[in-house]
């Protein structure tokens, strides 16, 4: 993103802590699961943010809390250049621009309405329903956008494929016409096949709308070809920012080397000289992380240093970040002094 630009969307010190009560008639606090624990990353309109991890590493709370479908502990979010971080700021007009698109198309769509209710409801919800002919006009031409056919709109969600099905989830996130769209694994419940289908739309929609994608997703290979940029997410924070290709050529955290390694590559004599880097280990709980950088339990490259000190994450330039004692330097900047 050039530095004159403002930024679609910005992330800084984002928290989610999750506070456990403790038993007894006091009901004091037990400690906190630090879901979310300092996020901070800006997304360009009309871009693609990746960001990936391993199950139950923050990534769909982080989206969550942008959305401010889970309230945030600390940190700011700002959307084109407004603070929607306050809770009076859920009723805003953020949310006709911020939409999202849901992990599991089966569950997100509702089984008693019929289609047309379904991606007509947030037109009904802004009261953008009033003259019924725009309405249904409006409700075809979103199908028709992501290749359904209008007159399917009187059918009901049982009666579509798992593709089909995400692909009127997309349309009812486009009805607001929005500038961002926070995308929660939305192909990870759909067949390989099916799965090219729905990122080819999520891609032909953003060359034709200028949608930005804050892109959450386990599987490398299609934040790979979706992506601009890649944020890698260990255990409530961010180990690593770059563009995508800075990051699948040479990637700097052993965490980031271990989740690519994981990636098998189609041809066999690649894949035979490969190196792979197995990490051992559990991932540390969240309500009580290790000292140090989080991963060092883990990393097969982990220093004395790795142990005691919680290595910030750094601007090495040229749109690059890591949170890594091996990579940064006292003469590194704070990502977010740096922007």
């Amino acid at each position: 993103m050039p530095p004159d630009t403002a930024p679609l969307l910005q992330v800084d010190d984002l928290k989610v802590h999750f506070p456990l009560p403790a038993a007894g008639l006091l009901r004091k606090s037990a400690g906190a699961v630090k879901a979310v624990d300092g996020v901070s990353f800006k997304l360009a309109a009309g871009q693609t943010l990746g960001l990936v991890g391993e199950s139950g590493c923050g990534k769909s709370t982080t989206g969550l809390a942008v959305m401010r479908m889970q309230p945030v502990t600390s940190g700011r979010v700002l959307f084109e250049g407004a603070d929607i971080t306050a809770q009076q700021a859920r009723t805003g007009t953020f949310r006709r621009r911020m939409q999202m698109v849901y992990q599991d198309p089966y569950g997100s769509l509702n089984p008693r309405m019929k289609v047309r209710d379904l991606v007509g409801e947030p037109l009904q919800v802004h009261g953008m329903d009033k003259n019924p002919g725009e309405y249904a006009d409006r409700v075809a031409g979103l199908l028709k956008t992501v290749g359904l056919l209008p007159d399917m709109a009187d059918r009901y969600p049982h009666e579509f494929s798992g593709g089909q099905r995400q692909r009127i989830g997309i349309a009812r996130a486009l009805a607001l016409e929005p500038s961002l769209i926070i995308c929660d694994e939305p192909v990870s419940a759909l067949d390989v096949s099916i799965q090219a289908q729905v990122v080819n739309v999520l891609q032909e929609l953003q060359e034709r709308l200028g949608l930005a994608y804050l892109f959450i997703a386990h599987d490398l290979a299609v934040v790979r070809h979706l992506s601009h940029r890649v944020a890698v997410m260990y255990l409530g924070r961010i180990v690593e920012i770059a563009s995508r290709d800075d990051l699948y050529r040479a990637p700097l955290h052993p965490y980031t080397q271990a989740l690519l390694s994981a990636v098998p590559v189609a041809d066999p004599v690649v894949e035979r000289a490969r190196q792979r880097i197995v990490v051992q280990g559990e991932v540390p709980s969240a309500l009580r992380p290790p000292p140090g950088c989080r991963f060092h339990t883990r990393c097969p490259q982990a220093m004395a240093k790795c142990r005691t000190d919680d290595p910030p994450l750094q601007d090495l330039g040229q749109g690059r970040a890591v949170a890594c004692h091996l990579h940064t330097t006292s003469g590194a900047i704070p990502v977010m002094a740096a922007a």
